[in-house]
């Protein structure tokens, strides 16, 4: 069976990156190859991963992985610290 991770970096820049692969290492050396100009970490490499979540379900996989990319800052910390119960707050105070 087939797993999709949906993993987020943090950037040399301070910023997120939030991505979804079947191969973690192999996405992993894309990025810090910078083995494409006009994506979103070349000029911002290094990236360290910080997060990874597994699906067996591509479509699960997708649907997390455009919720990351919709949240703040905060919620996305959440999470990488592992603070998943801080999320309903969070949400609460984004209001």
């Amino acid at each position: 069976m087939k797993q999709y991770i949906v993993y987020i970096l943090l950037c040399n820049d301070n910023s997120y990156y939030t991505g979804i692969t079947n191969d973690i290492d192999r996405r992993l050396y894309e990025h810090e190859s910078g083995l494409d100009p006009k994506s979103y970490t070349f000029k911002r490499r290094p990236v360290k991963l910080l997060f990874q979540e597994m699906f067996n379900d591509i479509h699960q996989a997708i649907a997390f992985e455009k919720q990351i990319k919709g949240w703040k800052r905060t919620k996305k910390e959440a999470i990488i610290n592992g603070d998943w119960h801080l999320l309903q707050e969070l949400s609460k105070r984004a209001k």
